[in-house]
């Protein structure tokens, strides 16, 4: 058959199988007239012609087999059959599609988070050539700082490694009008910042060397959101003006639709503006700007690195702090910037794919135990499939096509599942995550996630084809019963299945079991404070109103005094930071009786700048002395607070009252303050951080432009005080808005996300692996019950006890349970010692962990092996032999 004519039969075979029918037909009526003439008998005539032309289903299959597509025919016909096995069996497919649905759905969630965070190369033009450099001080305690202004214009064009070199700055700032003023998420940038990303302008223009000179920054470049909310995506909008701080600021520039940097927020982005004097080199160390690279073509990391590195010992010679930071340990870092962006939350992420993966694994195993019952439970039909002229192969193949259609359709199902799975994700935090903004599922998840459920299907159907190829299915046709017993390979097998499920599950229980430990000592760690009845929030004043020291001394007396008006206000403070959201804690302090040794280095200490009854408002304990109060704002007056872990570092068993320090990197006597009360010592970063970092807390008569916190404690709910005090700020400054209003206990919620919903999910897929452990237990234990009825109905009418049958049965699940949980023990072991880096205030309880871990996987799965053992105790000898 030539090819034209094999296509022109895939798509008629209807047709062609009646025109062939008919031909056939023809042929056996000519055969047939013929035999008559010759003179035989009508009947005689047409067996004849029959038995002359040949077996009609015979020719009939060879012509087919001619035909294009037959391979196809026979895939349609075998999936038709496996359907209506599928749909017959409900019990099996509901089980199995539920087991895929809720390991690839979880997968697909957690893989979705992990590739965005990770995986996914930044948005940028040859992402793998941008890096971040950052500055780090180790042996005065602080690991990682940012880079300073003067950094910034030290370096670039400097670094032949660098072809080109920018610094931002996330910020707040108040956009609209007097009387509805919106602190709006910014940045401030350097000319290079988008031609370092490789991003172009959609319109307008970037900023100027000359606009980075306070009073010239007057511009701004928008975001296309910012664009579109703000001017109604208006094309002449370049020229146009709006209120940055009570200032009018020129639009300049749009970016494009999909940009988004990093983890910003920034709707706008203006010049990165400072004095001149901030270039100087007595600047270099005051770091709170990020400086961003790109490598220059063919340049690598480690030439960067070295080429910085001899970079900054040359600028060390005439560093007015040289020798200080020299001893510090100073060094200038290159890192990867996506991955420095992530490096914190990657090894949870990678650990929360580990744990889905393990479960989809103990999915994988449940199924194939349980597709190895169910096929040696059809030996029987095999066996007569066999009989009727199907090859093994055909029968391997018939076999993993159902494997393979029930893989799929999970697959599909787990889709949903995922999708939904994302959401409560977003739910428990995800899009706080580095880079969580730009979670989503999307084509390329989808596809991975059916390719992963194929490779699934092809796994489940190893052991079903192994079956088939190697079991003996023609005694199934002279067996009546089905009282027979699996071969001891195949018993072997599923019971290897199950210690698999155990252990695997033990690992996943116990590990999550860890996670919820760690969070719980994280928990009870005392945080310094009491968040209870604390509203915070965050303002900035604007450098165009509030210009001299006067002016925002004037203004901070009026806020305080406005806010203890409040009802329901007890205290009222303001203060540079706060516990959990500190946003500087890089400043030296030197104390007057210090001695720096040769190879030792001064130490790092969290600052607050603070004004009002902070102490009272946080409820942080006073341990000796006395609070900073109002006298102490005053220009003449400085006195200072410490907590306990500065007290200890600097003045070990001594009275720290009196003893004098300053705020900078040299004792100066004219600028000392004194030290009149110690207070108990906070959690700064977290609650899981360790002690002995060291705070101090100094007067501040008043703040700059830089943004502080609000600190109000009240009789009353927090969170119903919120618009009382905005409306009382908007009536002192109608252009004024204040941020991030919140309590502190949800600032405090906020910094144990990271670790309250891995806990959540790591719990949620230990459940789900019990489950699946059970339901493998119970499904082997059943089988074997179903398969040896009759040995036990023979064994009964013998004189054999149910509890001997019982003991029998549940002796083998101990077994396996035992042996699970001995390979299971040995997992969890490596498992809890990987996980270290995340674990916290855990010393000799994750013995404990393993202990009640072993103790509810017994529970779970003895009382799977006791439902069919107890179903095996109470068989009858007469109904198991009447049913031979």
């Amino acid at each position: 058959m030539n090819p034209l004519r094999k296509i022109r039969a895939f798509f008629h075979k209807e047709k062609l199988d009646a025109e062939m029918a008919e031909e056939m037909r023809a042929h056996v009526e000519l055969q047939t007239q013929a035999n008559l003439a010759a003179g035989m008998a009508p009947d005689e005539a047409a067996y004849a012609a029959r038995r002359q032309f040949g077996g009609m289903e015979q020719i009939k299959e060879i012509a087919r087999a001619q035909r294009a597509g037959r391979w196809l025919d026979d895939v349609v016909r075998e999936m038709r059959y496996s359907v209506r096995m599928l749909v017959r069996q409900r019990g099996f497919t509901v089980t199995a599609l539920g087991t895929l649905a809720l390991c690839v759905g979880a997968n697909i969630a957690i893989f979705a988070v992990v590739d965005a965070v990770i995986l996914r190369p930044l948005p940028f033009p040859e992402p793998d050539r941008l890096v971040s450099v950052f500055n780090t001080y180790p042996r005065a305690g602080l690991e990682r700082s940012s880079t300073s202004f003067a950094n910034y214009f030290d370096r670039r064009g400097a670094i032949r490694a660098f072809a080109s070199a920018a610094i931002y700055q996330d910020t707040g700032i108040a956009v609209g009008n007097p009387g509805a003023p919106r602190q709006m998420p910014a940045a401030r940038i350097s000319p290079e910042f988008f031609a370092t990303l490789g991003v172009p302008l959609a319109l307008g223009r970037m900023f100027t060397e000359a606009e980075m000179v306070p009073g010239s920054d007057q511009v701004a470049v928008l975001t296309d959101g910012f664009w579109r909310t703000q001017f109604n995506a208006d094309p002449e909008v370049l020229g146009r003006t709006f209120l940055n701080d009570g200032r009018p600021v020129t639009v300049i520039g749009v970016l494009p639709r999909d940009f988004r940097f990093l983890s910003s927020h920034a709707e706008f982005f203006r010049p990165a503006a400072e004095a001149p004097d901030q270039r100087l080199p007595k600047e270099r160390h005051n770091n709170n700007w990020t400086l961003v690279a790109r490598l220059a073509p063919g340049a690598t990391l480690a030439q960067a690195q070295a080429e910085l590195d001899v970079f900054n010992e040359g600028q060390l010679r005439d560093d007015p702090f040289g020798e200080l930071v020299k001893a510090a340990g100073y060094r200038s870092l290159v890192h990867p910037l996506h991955a420095d962006h992530v490096e914190a939350v990657k090894p949870m992420l990678l650990l929360l794919q580990g744990g889905v993966l393990l479960l989809l694994l103990i999915g994988t195993v449940n199924l194939a135990n349980l597709l190895l019952i169910r096929t040696s439970g059809r030996a029987k039909e095999l066996a007569v499939r066999q009989a009727l002229g199907a090859t093994r192969w055909c029968l391997a193949r018939a076999m993993a096509m159902e494997t393979l259609l029930l893989a799929l359709t999970g697959g599909l199902l787990g889709l949903g599942l995922g999708a939904l799975g994302i959401r409560l994700l977003a739910v428990l935090g995800a899009d706080h995550l580095p880079l969580g903004a730009s979670i989503a599922f999307d084509g390329r998840i989808a596809l991975l996630a059916l390719a992963g459920s194929i490779g699934v299907g092809l796994l489940l159907a190893v052991p079903v084809i192994g079956f088939n190829l190697h079991a003996r299915l023609a005694p199934g046709l002279q067996i009546e019963t089905r009282g027979g017993t699996a071969s001891r390979a195949a018993q072997h097998l599923r019971h290897g299945f199950i210690v698999a499920q155990v252990a695997l599950a033990f690992v996943l229980l116990s590990s999550a079991g860890l996670l919820g430990l760690s969070l719980k000592r994280v928990l009870e760690t005392p945080a310094g404070f009491n968040s209870d009845r604390v509203l915070t929030g965050r303002i900035a004043l604007s450098s165009k109103k509030y210009q001299d020291d006067t002016a925002r001394v004037v203004f901070v007396q009026r806020l305080l005094a406005t806010l203890r008006a409040l009802p329901g206000v007890t205290q009222v403070a303001l203060s540079s930071n706060l516990p959990l959201v500190v946003t500087k804690d890089d400043d030296a302090v030197r104390t007057e009786d210090e001695v720096i040794r040769p190879g030792e280095s001064i130490r790092t200490n969290y600052i607050y700048w603070v004004r009002g009854d902070y102490w009272g408002a946080m409820n942080i304990p006073l341990r000796r002395g006395r609070f900073l109060e109002e006298p102490d704002n005053r220009s003449g007056q400085r006195d200072c607070v410490v907590d306990e872990a500065f007290a200890r570092r600097y003045w070990p068993g001594a009275d720290p009252i009196g003893r004098r320090l300053t705020h900078n990197g040299e004792f100066h006597a004219d600028d000392a303050f004194t030290v009149v009360g110690v207070v108990a010592e906070v959690k700064q970063k977290e609650l899981a951080e360790a002690s002995g970092h060291g705070a101090v807390y100094f007067p501040a008569p008043s703040f700059n432009a830089s943004p502080f916190y609000l600190v109000v404690r009240t009789a009353l709910p927090p969170a119903s005080l919120g618009l009382a005090v905005r409306k009382a700020i908007l009536a002192l400054d109608p252009e004024l808005p204040i941020e991030d209003l919140r309590t502190m206990q949800d600032r405090i919620d906020d910094s144990l996300m990271a670790r309250r919903s891995p806990a959540i999910l790591a719990g949620i897929f230990a459940g789900v692996a019990i489950l699946l452990a059970a339901i493998g237990t119970y499904g082997v234990l059943a089988y074997a019950v179903g398969q040896r009825r009759r040995e036990i109905g023979v064994r009964m009418a013998l004189g054999a006890r149910p509890r001997q049958i019982l003991t029998q049965f549940l002796t083998l699940g101990g077994k396996l349970l035992l042996a699970g949980t001995v390979l299971g023990l040995l997992g969890a072991w490596s498992a809890a010692r990987a996980m270290q880096g995340v674990l916290f205030g855990l010393g000799r309880e994750p013995m404990g962990i393993f202990a009640l871990t072993a103790a509810l996987m017994g529970a779970v799965v003895l009382l799977a092996s006791f439902i069919p053992s107890r179903r095996a105790a109470r068989v009858s000898p007469m109904e198991a032999l009447r049913a031979e």
